[in-house]
């Protein structure tokens, strides 16, 4: 529905979601902006699946990718392309549009795909912490406690628990009882729900710190084994040595991983909790601010084995050139200097 413009005496024009007494009201924004704004929301949806879908074909079809961790990395990347294929778009015209024209049940749906997608991100990050440890401060066991059977458990886990627990307070009505006066006092339609999503964000903040305080503990732990292993590698063998250090360089890059997360979610995630105490004073421009540069986390990972991964690098350009359709393709060492 087109946007009803509500004339007051002593104020300018009002914009409103729908043609109704209790519509949302409408942030206008000017024809150039918005296009801009599309544009940019676009790039990011294209780099986010695009990049996410390569790390997804890069471990399948190359065999010599086929080890735990990045079983790990796939389901971590298709969680992330996932989101940038079923939420992104409906969240480019709700944060444009400022109103939500698509229906309640797709409203919830789209609450739900959201939450369960960023949550199973972080689940699979901590893993992907505890699996980091185990090749850094137990070498000789990892190869023995870390198989491919426990990275399908570990899989499980990250998409299992996030979707049972984003069902229960979303298809339920606990959130429902705690949010009945706030819902009561602000009625409004066309907004998706925004009081009940920020309210959803303050939910997950267990959800979302509990990992976080383990990777940090992890990664602290990994760099002093580390350190140490820095100062002993020179009496290794080569062959050990330069297995030491691929191990080192994985954390490394992960930990780079967990830290461009924590940096993106947690502005949004301590506002989504102190304004719930402070009666919701956030401006829903920096509220759509804060859900944007955490979605842009999502096309990050990709990035940073750019830069990271000599094998993601040498993958990149074997199927650039298009080299895959070779039948030899998918043996290629891709850790062969």
């Amino acid at each position: 529905m087109k946007a009803v413009l509500i004339q007051s005496a002593e104020e300018s024009p009002v914009a409103f979601c729908y043609q109704m007494n209790n519509s949302c009201p409408r942030m206008v924004h000017p024809l150039g902006i918005q296009l801009v704004i599309y544009l940019a929301c676009a790039v990011g949806m294209l780099i986010t699946v695009l990049g996410n879908l390569f790390v997804v074909f890069a471990v399948s079809y190359f065999k010599v990718l086929h080890t735990p961790t990045n079983f790990l990395l796939l389901s971590l990347a298709l969680a992330d392309m996932l989101l940038g294929l079923l939420v992104l778009p409906l969240s480019t015209v709700r944060s444009v549009e400022s109103c939500w024209f698509f229906g309640d049940f797709l409203c919830r749906l789209h609450t739900y795909l959201d939450t369960l997608f960023c949550l199973t991100s972080i689940f699979h990050l901590c893993f992907i912490s505890i699996d980091r440890h185990c090749a850094i401060c137990d070498p000789l066991l990892y190869p023995s406690k870390f198989t491919v059977r426990m990275a399908l458990k570990y899989i499980l886990a990250g998409w299992g628990v996030p979707a049972v627990y984003t069902a229960f307070f979303l298809y339920t009505d606990v959130v429902e009882r705690g949010l009945s006066q706030w819902l009561e006092e602000m009625p409004c339609v066309g907004s998706c729900q925004l009081l009940f999503n920020k309210f959803w964000g303050w939910l997950n903040f267990p959800a979302f710190f509990v990992p976080c305080l383990i990777m940090i503990g992890v990664y602290v732990k990994i760099f002093v084994v580390a350190t140490r292993q820095a100062q002993q590698i020179s009496t290794l063998r080569k062959s050990l040595a330069g297995a030491v250090k691929r191990e080192r360089k994985a954390a490394k890059t992960l930990g780079i991983a967990v830290g461009i997360y924590l940096l993106c979610w947690l502005p949004f995630t301590i506002d989504t909790m102190v304004e719930s105490l402070l009666h919701f004073i956030t401006p829903p421009l920096v509220f759509d601010i804060f859900i944007w540069f955490a979605y842009f986390n999502s096309a990050c990972n990709p990035i940073i084995y750019v830069f990271s991964y000599r094998w993601f690098r040498k993958a990149l350009k074997l199927t650039l050139s298009q080299e895959i359709f070779s039948p030899q393709t998918p043996t290629v060492d891709l850790y062969q200097e």
